[in-house]
């Protein structure tokens, strides 16, 4: 089965997640690229606000239990699209296993064709809006682009 290479580069989050999320349902393995600079509608301020408010729900009375919040936009993502799929049952968890999420474009998918999902796309977007990797940038993630073999400015 061929994998399908989605590049989410200016796509709405919300949309495209429940898009792979429908291909990973139906048994395709999907790449998602460029998942840095997926956006986000909404003002950027409450935007940061009500992820930060999110950091502060933990277990009480043992805090690696639990939920866990990813600042990384690769994992960020991987568990937006979790929260489309019925991860609990075994179909879901199936599907979960089957997607894969990238910072930027690896070398492995540089000459693969590239999909956009045209249902997520951000040009239309007549709000503000904020891209996941300042989110996550805000959130906590440190990144450094000396270190990322991949990265292109």
């Amino acid at each position: 089965m061929a994998n399908t290479v989605v590049d989410a580069e200016g796509a709405i989050l919300g949309r495209l997640a429940s898009k792979v999320a429908k291909r990973l349902l139906s048994g395709e393995i999907v790449d998602v690229v460029n998942v840095e600079k997926i956006v986000i509608s909404g003002k950027p301020a409450s935007v940061i606000k009500e992820y930060k408010a999110k950091l502060d729900i933990r277990s009480k009375y043992n805090p690696l239990r639990g939920p866990f919040h990813y600042r990384l936009p690769d994992r960020f993502v991987r568990r937006v699209i979790r929260g489309m799929l019925p991860y609990k049952k075994p179909k879901g968890k199936n599907a979960f296993h089957r997607l894969k999420c990238h910072i930027s474009i690896p070398k492995e998918f540089e000459k693969a064709k590239l999909i956009k999902i045209p249902e997520a796309d951000s040009t239309k977007l007549t709000v503000k809006r904020i891209s996941v990797g300042e989110l996550c940038k805000q959130l906590g993630w440190n990144y450094d682009s000396k270190l990322d073999p991949n990265y292109k400015e």
